[in-house]
């Protein structure tokens, strides 16, 4: 007996027949076979790997059903069965074999192992890979059986903080999207979203020469110093020298500092004062370091130096700079021009932060804390698009099953207004561009800002039906301001962008936009919709077209999108193979991209 794929979807065309069980219900491996967290996990990552594989080599589909990846430097070939194959690249398939004896199927660590070894980069990055994606199944894994053991309530009381933590398989086009390097078991429990811990923060008393901040937070048209806010956010518990600044860190990360020399001189220097834990607990959101309690107007982003997908996830100074002046740019009259237009849509602002430089004036890393806007309390139905999308076990469904928040609305739809799935699906999806896509695509064409909204970083908005009603996005390292619209936006907020190194060339941009809004976010989309047996992927991509079609306004991404045989993609399996920290460089060479064949030209 095999193990079969964790998201068996039945037909291998376009999921456009909704396969026996029902629609968004994703069986899950035979758990006779081996324990089944563990099956889940391991069949999930072999998927990431497939799909990536295909993606990046840019192959096309197999005309006999079977997926065939000659393996040279090891003599032999991989096979998998495609159970689903996605014109949006959300492919499903069953284990994967090797050809050239009669081996149990792989198991993910080993098939990283062999892509490894076709690659040319460096053999210690190779091993990285295989490393962090046996870190991410084990954690996913880990992730499953507490979903099982602890299952949660079907509708939470806290909807944004539910599919913040959702992510359990985490991004579908990644080798290793649950690795967690640096953290132990305990550790993983307690800080990781996809777990539901919660933890109280650790704070540092700062003193006052080594203060680096800056403020645009306001109360009751008011201005706050960031230091203030959180001093407000420890409680009375916190026992602050005079004169020194309150500064939060993670857990993780506070024991991590102590381990750096630069940190350690300032604690001997009696500039730096450990505090302690303080405060009431904090629950970690879908990016790990970003903090969320539904008692405050303030989420923390806090810097946090493990290794989370592609990256560090330590705050950049330049970063904290973008948050601030954006939402300055907002305040000059921008946010005003866009809400007349798209009143439903804004940016969760990022108007504060606050760090530490050191006697010469140079950011001590790791020590940076950026304040971010929270109104997303009890019963706020915003939603993070990866974590609404993302097949979890589910309340009341049997294990192995999983399904995703995306299913149990349409079901809810479908059953409320007595009309067929797929139209449905298509309304919900045509709602969607219209409340989350259009307004992004008029910051770009009528600002010259385009924005990194992919699926974790876009929250929509949902009414009391479920459909989509409006969006946010959030973050603040993925701007890019457009160097032809340079003048324009200086006029709007004098020396914008001078230090935070967020012009970038037109070309960048509209590749950028065009991966993180088109290809990551709506086919992204399109693609849980078909893999989940939910919908057509071709009746949705013939819906997107038409709205791109329509599409006015000055950006230039529609057409970009609309009439180019190939996109530029980012390549996430390349981009680990190559060693790349994408926080790391110039905003237009931290990744790798690749190009595509793009769906909507068929």
């Amino acid at each position: 007996m095999t193990a079969r794929s964790p998201i068996d979807q039945g037909p291998a065309e376009t999921g456009a027949t909704v396969p026996p069980q029902r629609a968004g219900t994703i069986p899950g491996p035979d758990p006779l076979q081996r324990s089944e967290p563990y099956a889940v996990a391991d069949a999930a990552g072999i998927e990431n790997l497939l799909r990536c594989w295909v993606r990046e080599r840019g192959l096309g589909r197999p005309a006999d059903g079977l997926l065939v990846i000659p393996l040279p430097a090891s003599g032999s070939e991989v096979r998998a069965a495609v159970q689903h194959w996605s014109p949006t690249g959300h492919h499903r398939f069953g284990p994967a074999h090797l050809a050239t004896a009669a081996h149990p199927p792989l198991t993910a660590v080993a098939l990283a192992a062999l892509l490894a070894r076709e690659s040319d980069g460096e053999p210690a990055d190779a091993a990285d890979l295989v490393a962090r994606v046996a870190d991410s199944v084990r954690h996913t894994a880990a992730f499953v059986t507490d979903r099982r053991e602890r299952p949660g309530p079907a509708e939470p009381r806290l909807p944004f903080l539910d599919t913040e933590q959702a992510l359990i398989f985490g991004h579908p086009l990644h080798p290793a999207p649950k690795g967690r390097e640096g953290l132990s078991d305990t550790e993983a429990a307690l800080y990781s979203p996809e777990a539901r811990g919660s933890f109280p923060l650790h704070w540092l008393a700062v003193a006052p020469e080594l203060l680096a901040t800056d403020s645009a937070w306001t109360e009751r048209g008011r201005p706050v110093p960031a230091a203030d806010l959180l001093a407000a956010l420890a409680g009375p518990g916190l026992r602050l020298p005079e004169g020194a600044a309150p500064l939060p860190l993670h857990p993780w990360q506070a024991h991590d500092i102590t381990l750096r020399p630069e940190v350690r001189d300032l604690f001997d220097a009696g500039l730096l004062l450990d505090l302690g834990q303080v405060g009431a607990p904090w629950h970690p959101t879908s990016s790990v370091r970003t903090v969320y309690r539904p008692d405050t107007a303030v989420m923390l982003k806090l810097s946090l130096g493990l290794r989370i997908t592609n990256s560090r996830r330590e705050n950049l100074r330049k970063e904290l700079l973008r948050g601030t002046e954006v939402h300055r740019l907002l305040r000059s009259g921008l946010a005003a021009q866009w809400h007349a237009v798209h009143p439903t849509f804004d940016i969760v602002r990022d108007p504060a932060w606050l760090g530490v430089d050191d006697a010469d004036g140079r950011p001590v890393g790791g020590l940076d804390v950026m304040l971010r806007h929270n109104a997303f309390g009890v019963g706020h139905q915003a939603h993070c698009v990866a974590g609404l999308i993302s097949p979890r076990p589910w309340p009341g469904v049997p294990a192995p099953a999983l399904r995703s928040r995306l299913a149990v609305l349409m079901a809810a739809l479908t059953d409320r207004t007595g009309r067929p799935g797929t139209a449905v699906a298509t309304e919900w999806f045509l709602r969607y561009l219209d409340a989350v896509v259009r307004p992004v695509l008029w910051l770009d064409g009528e600002a010259g800002i385009a924005l990194e909204a992919h699926q974790q970083n876009t929250l929509v908005l949902l009414d009391d039906d479920g459909w989509p009603s409006g969006g946010r996005y959030r973050d603040n390292q993925g701007y890019y301001f457009r160097a032809s619209r340079r003048a324009e936006l200086e006029a709007r907020l004098p020396g914008v962008g001078a230090q935070s190194d967020t012009f970038v060339a037109d070309e960048i941009a509209d590749e950028r936009l065009a991966y993180y809004l088109g290809i990551n976010n709506v086919l992204g989309l399109i693609g849980a919709f078909g893999s989940q047996g939910l919908a057509d992927e071709r009746l949705l991509l013939a819906a997107f077209r038409r709205f791109l079609a329509a599409a006015s306004g000055r950006s230039t991404v529609p057409e970009l999108l609309l009439h180019s045989s190939h996109l530029r993609c980012k390549a996430n399996l390349l981009t680990r193979l190559r060693g790349m920290d994408e926080l790391v460089g110039p905003v237009d060479t931290q990744s790798v991209y690749v190009t595509v064949r793009n769906p909507l030209t068929g």
